[in-house]
């Protein structure tokens, strides 16, 4: 049995519960899976409490949600890979990246459907403006495989954004 939680951690649990799941749920846009990666987040907490580690802080808590979200897109990414392989399709080929002025809520929807590997790649590099460098270290892949990967992310995002345009008002001009 576990011994019972440090009061201390029991304070920021209550002070950083909602940063926590924020940061995750502005990211991942899926309450379930928000409410999940947070409770994976703080029962990581709970175990770095109960060995001694690290105090936990705030910080701390996003860093660790950081990488539980990080997990979850390597884990959901390997599953479609194997799908994609069985069923024999391929990746599109990259594109230039696309400087332009997003609408923040259907960004969100676009990012809900690109792939893992791709939504994790722009995220941490674009809503958590990590650089590259630290991108490529959280996913687990060489810079020059970042690189190539963001610059397929973005081509993708585009196309999809593109792909979801809003059609023109009735009554506009022909």
């Amino acid at each position: 049995m576990e011994p019972p939680p440090d009061p201390g951690l029991l304070s920021i649990y209550d002070r950083a519960l909602p940063e926590v799941y924020g940061y995750l749920l502005a990211r991942c846009s899926q309450r379930a899976l928000a409410e999940d990666l947070t409770a994976e987040t703080f029962l990581a907490a709970v175990r770095a409490e109960a060995d001694g580690g690290t105090p936990t802080t705030v910080p701390w808590l996003i860093g660790t949600a950081r990488h539980k979200l990080v997990d979850h897109w390597r884990r959901r990414e390997r599953e479609e890979r194997g799908l994609r392989l069985l069923d024999g399709g391929i990746e599109a080929g990259a594109e230039d990246p696309w400087d332009a002025e997003l609408d923040a809520l259907r960004a969100a929807e676009v990012l809900d459907h690109l792939s893992p590997a791709h939504r994790s790649a722009l995220t941490l590099r674009y809503l958590d403006d990590l650089p590259v460098p630290q991108v490529a270290a959280l996913l687990g892949r060489t810079l020059h495989a970042t690189e190539a990967l963001l610059v397929r992310a973005r081509g993708a995002f585009r196309r999809q954004y593109e792909s979801t345009a809003s059609p023109e008002l009735p009554g506009g001009a022909s």
